[in-house]
């Protein structure tokens, strides 16, 4: 099976960037996608879903250097759901985790759109060229 998912949004803060034990980088940040429709009785609606976004290694390092706050990017990637009770009410809570193979920075640096794709698993990491 293969599973490939696409979001495109604002990053609510900016990107937060760390390393594994094994020296690897992990950037996390997150984006909220805004649906707007007009409902039948005429009423315009809204609603925001929120993803936590997981970029490894070069890509990892790139979305760290030229994403920040409110930038528009798409992502595509894997999709996985948590789900867990809240403490406090016992409500139940879910989240929208997405691991990232391609960022596309949209808006702000110019007005072209720029891509970048993490390389598949077991390629080689190979020092490129920042592609913008």
């Amino acid at each position: 099976m293969y599973q490939n998912t696409v979001v495109v949004g604002h990053l609510g803060r900016d990107p937060e960037m760390r390393y594994t034990a094994d020296g690897t980088p992990v950037t996390s940040f997150n984006i909220a996608s805004t649906r707007k429709w007009t409902s039948g009785d005429g009423q315009a609606q809204e609603k925001t879903t929120w993803f936590r976004v997981t970029a490894w290694r070069k890509l990892a390092e790139l979305c760290n250097q030229y994403l920040s706050k409110g930038r528009l990017v798409l992502v595509e990637g894997d999709i996985d759901v948590s789900t867990w009770s809240d403490k406090t009410s016992g409500e139940p809570r879910a989240r929208l985790e997405l691991t990232a193979r391609t960022v596309k920075f949209l808006g702000g640096r110019g007005e072209r759109g720029e891509s970048v794709e993490a390389p598949g698993p077991g390629a080689p990491e190979a020092e490129e060229e920042i592609p913008f």
